[in-house]
């Protein structure tokens, strides 16, 4: 005997279908395989069953099998629970929800499947320590730690941007992941302000980024007349302006891109000015930059930042010096203190021969005091240093 379900089931499904796009037959399948698991769970259940829907009465029925050890069904009797309407209805319900997330899911794919890079808008819906949410209107973004802005402190119910950095199908989780960290995030931003790089006048070659500290971005301009640098700086930097905002007060250089090494080097190491001297070694791919002293913490940056963004930029690696290396303190003067004869003997036998002291109590005679002397005068002592400074006799 069949079991009727508790509600109109095929008004609902014809709803749903009407209003989300999935078909019944898909939900009605996928019910009755959650209806077998159920009835295997019961109490004498057999090891096989299949189970019928009538979509006109909504009745249901569970049949029981016995199969050969091929798997061909045998025997096949009637053998629905009494208490399997409950049982269906809740079931029902289950099938429905997990068919609709999983219809949205596919829907969102298949509208941001291939936008990965595309800028979003969203607001701030839950923000912890391991990961931020994000509602975009019909569906959620996540933005984990590791694609967020270092230190950037974003309430709830705030209206932020990001970008796409991938576009999930499997059944757990945000459908999209976003990021505010990525360097290609400037970029984005860069071309909602600047339509010269929207129609291809200005190109943007190569960027480098710490995200929440600095960013340095080298591009072109296909058009003589075109200046690449004013026009993404834009009238007393309103566009750049923009874009610093978004990022929170982020520091963006825009530089101009060279084809020869040195002279983009140069330009990478902006806020420098007055480099001196760019030598490069294509073999190392190594460029030494001489800088004024004056500019060289300048050029180095915080922490090395400026000469590290640089190098990205450039793919060099970069060794800044100061054009004048810092002189060495001098040297304080030392006056020796006053030599005994005896020991101005020991040193000189040393630089020498090894010459017998006198011994206890025992005075040089007129010869060995002449052999002391002519010992000196020869140059055995060490010569004075350029420096000026008087030697002294004891090592």
């Amino acid at each position: 005997m069949g079991m009727k379900m508790e509600f109109e089931l095929m008004e609902a499904l014809e709803l749903i279908e009407r209003e989300r796009g999935v078909p019944a037959n898909t939900i009605l399948d996928a019910l009755a395989n959650a209806l077998v698991s159920a009835y295997k769970r019961s109490p004498g259940a057999a090891e096989e069953a299949r189970v019928t829907i009538d979509p006109d009465s909504s009745e249901m029925m569970v049949y029981a099998q016995e199969l050969d050890e091929e798997g061909n069904v045998v025997r096949e009797w009637e053998d629905t629970p009494q208490d399997f309407g409950r049982i269906a209805a809740s079931t029902a319900k289950q099938v429905i929800q997990q068919r609709l997330r999983d219809a949205k899911r596919d829907q969102v794919f298949t509208e941001y499947e291939g936008r990965e890079g595309d800028l979003v808008t969203g607001i701030v819906q839950q923000v912890d320590h391991r990961y931020l949410m994000l509602d975009l209107g019909n569906v959620e973004a996540i933005m984990p730690a590791s694609e967020r802005i270092p230190y950037e402190r974003l309430e709830r119910g705030a209206r932020v941007k990001a970008m796409i950095i991938e576009v999930r199908k499997e059944a757990k989780g945000a459908p999209l992941v976003v990021s505010r960290a990525n360097p290609d995030f400037v970029r984005r931003l860069f071309e909602l302000e600047v339509p010269e790089l929207i129609d291809g006048t200005i190109e943007i070659k190569a960027i480098a980024r710490e995200a929440g500290h600095r960013t340095k971005l080298a591009v072109l301009s296909s058009d003589p007349n075109v200046d690449p640098v004013g026009s993404c700086v834009g009238s007393r930097g309103s566009r750049v302006r923009q874009v610093v905002n978004e990022l929170r007060g982020e520091k963006v250089d825009v530089i101009q891109w060279r084809t020869d090494a040195r002279q983009f080097i140069g330009e990478a190491l902006s806020p420098v000015r007055g480099i001196r001297e760019v030598i490069i070694d294509e073999e190392t791919k190594t460029a030494t930059v001489i800088v004024p002293n004056s500019q060289l913490s300048l050029a180095i940056g915080k922490e090395g930042q400026n000469a590290r963004l640089a190098a990205r930029l450039s793919g060099y690696r970069i060794d800044i010096r100061p054009e004048v290396p810092e002189p060495a303190p001098p040297e304080a003067a030392v006056t020796p203190p006053p030599v005994a004869a005896k020991e101005i003997v020991t040193v000189s036998s040393e630089m020498t021969e090894a010459k017998p002291e006198p011994s206890e109590g025992e005075t040089l005679s007129a010869e060995g005091a002449a052999e002391v002397a002519e010992t000196i005068t020869e140059g055995s002592m060490p010569p004075q240093s350029g420096g000026g400074e008087t030697p002294s006799a004891v090592a």
